[in-house]
């Protein structure tokens, strides 16, 4: 089943590498969608792909690389759109 989560991390996320571990764990498991850094500090993650390997994404972004510490994550399952057709850094 294709699935489709917005997910906004909270913490000390920005500046330490989070987004490209996002990318390399995501074309891993075969996800689409982007990460971006957002005004606030944050970083805004938006995957799809076979469930499973979304929620396996999830998992990875709640540790994030060793420079970056995850306080919270925020995740919002929406309808599949098939827009992406991989992932990227924006």
């Amino acid at each position: 089943m294709i699935a489709r989560a917005h997910i906004i991390v909270s913490g000390l996320v920005q500046g330490v590498g989070y987004r490209y571990f996002v990318l390399r764990r995501a074309e891993h498991l075969g996800v689409a969608g982007y990460a971006k850094n957002l005004f606030t500090g944050e970083v805004e993650v938006e995957a799809e792909g076979e469930r499973a390997l979304v929620e396996q994404l999830i998992a990875q972004l709640r540790v994030g690389p060793r420079s970056a510490h995850v306080s919270d994550l925020k995740v919002e399952w929406t309808e599949p759109t098939g827009a992406h057709r991989r992932f990227e850094i924006r």
